[in-house]
């Protein structure tokens, strides 16, 4: 029993303590490995409660009027239900309690592949800050409702696949904490450009692994995760090299800066701001974290995301939820619009076949690749406008292209047709590669000639045939040839 009264309040502090700052206390912004080794084991009752929800002694009264889990997934494939004709209802994956990480798509054709970009919307990082879980339902069910009657609504659901995860972290949302089940923040958790603490892909945490295949099997264009404790629109990068407060700007600052205040600016107050200037703020000036999830989606993902503040109270009463969705919801259908009503947009094709070739843009003066799709060779490339840019596009084995432009407020349209590297002397260079292999030689020697015997014998056979209709019809001297399509 002494024992029992020694622990147990060790206990109920450790699960009480939540931080100042949505993105968490300044000793927590090490990466989850280091921060303090320690990870809570639960009893199979506890396991039971949590994939339940059933209420528990870990639950207090500030989730009264907030949806459970069991409530969210209702909620989740209810919306499916009713709006099946634009959304697909999907799963990236389980907690570590196995509770599942829904996502709804929502789009003209939900879960097909279009020269289309995609937006992601993630809510709950962080267990112990529910608002964004319930203004991302807000926001699936006002597109749902509006699309045929507001120009906004569908604009996105036309010309968007938004993507939205409510929860990413439900454990942690039960627990009424700021980790996962196992005590580890997941915004601390996904491999980071300074240190490589969280490189172990069998220490990481599932939720952070489904998050990360995500990625791998969608390519997104942007994204925004939402936090509270804040209000501000936070962007990369959120580290430094030394460790130090500064600001440390990524390649793409001013396009992350006019994303930002997108978001901000078309918030209730969040531009109004005294701490944050214009309601923005680049995450290391703020305070640096590392194995943040932002930094991780622009460097290996191609997706330009931003780390939403929404709330300065992390759990607010929930009468106050209608509230913030008001104060947010222009916000919100803003940033996932500007996905499509700024920077370039085009596909990449070759000269010689019109087949679409999935290569990269670049800007000149941006140490950055965009990356067209796999399918359609289409790129969506994020930038701030009233700018002139140098854009190339490039393919291996076709000759880059390079063009400039002004871009103005609207978004551009802009193709590639890349001309193919493989000539004669190309073809010549190929022999050599082959390293005086006589398999390979042969083939580049059946290559090249192949094609000019090719058009030797069609000729032929063209002219012979029109000499013998010739002899046979004399009228057709006085036929016209078909008119022939040039494009340029």
């Amino acid at each position: 029993m002494k024992i029992f009264f020694f622990f147990f309040p060790l206990l109920v502090f450790s699960l009480s303590i939540s931080s100042s700052i949505a993105r968490g206390p300044l000793h927590s912004s090490l990466p989850s490995g280091i921060r303090n080794g320690s990870r809570i084991s639960y009893s199979d009752s506890i396991r039971r409660q949590l994939f339940q929800d059933k209420p528990s002694k870990l639950s207090d009264d500030r989730a009264k009027g907030y949806m459970t889990n069991s409530d969210l997934e209702k909620a989740v494939k209810e919306f499916g239900r009713r709006c099946s004709n634009i959304s697909r209802i999907y799963s990236i994956g389980k907690s570590v309690h196995g509770v599942p990480l829904w996502v709804i798509e929502i789009s003209d054709k939900p879960g097909e592949e279009e020269p289309e970009p995609a937006f992601k919307f993630i809510g709950n990082v962080h267990g112990d800050e529910p608002v964004g879980r319930e203004l991302l339902l807000c926001l699936a069910n006002w597109i749902c409702d509006n699309y045929m009657k507001d120009s906004l609504a569908r604009l996105i659901v036309e010309n968007i696949h938004l993507h939205i995860l409510p929860s990413m972290n439900p454990d942690g949302y039960f627990l009424r904490s700021r980790g996962n089940a196992n005590n580890i923040d997941l915004n601390r958790d996904f491999p980071d450009q300074f240190f490589p603490l969280n490189n172990d892909i069998n220490a990481r945490q599932p939720e952070t692994r489904a998050v990360m295949n995500w990625l791998r099997e969608i390519q997104f264009s942007a994204s925004a995760s939402l936090h509270g404790g804040a209000l501000v629109a936070n962007y990369p990068w959120d580290g430094t090299e030394d460790k130090r407060r500064n600001y440390y700007a990524c390649p793409d600052d001013d396009t992350f800066r006019f994303m930002a205040g997108i978001y901000s600016h078309s918030h209730h107050n969040m531009s109004l701001s005294k701490e944050f200037p214009g309601g923005i703020t680049n995450g290391a000036f703020w305070y640096p974290i590392y194995g943040g999830m932002q930094d991780w989606n622009y460097i290996h993902a191609g997706c330009f995301e931003l780390t939403l503040e929404i709330s300065e109270n992390k759990w607010p009463n929930a009468n106050e939820l209608p509230t913030l969705w008001e104060y947010n919801k222009m916000s919100l259908l803003n940033l996932a619009a500007s996905l499509v009503k700024t920077g370039i947009h085009g596909r990449i094709f070759s000269s010689d076949t019109g087949m679409p070739l999935p290569g990269s843009v670049t800007i000149k003066g941006i140490n950055y690749t965009v990356k067209a799709g796999r399918g359609f060779a289409d790129y969506h490339r994020l930038l701030a406008p009233g700018e002139r840019y140098e854009v190339m596009a490039t393919m291996p084995g076709y000759k880059p292209k390079t063009t400039r432009i002004s871009l103005e407020e609207a978004a551009m349209t802009l193709d590639f047709i890349l001309d193919p590297e493989v000539t004669t002397k190309g073809s010549l260079r190929s022999v050599n590669d082959c390293r005086c292999e006589s398999k390979c030689g042969l083939e580049v020697f059946w290559r090249v000639h192949s094609e000019v015997y090719f058009i030797l014998i069609v000729v032929s056979v063209f002219l012979c045939f029109l000499l013998k209709r010739k002899l046979k019809v004399n009228i057709l001297n006085h036929r016209q040839l078909p008119k022939r399509s040039v494009q340029v």
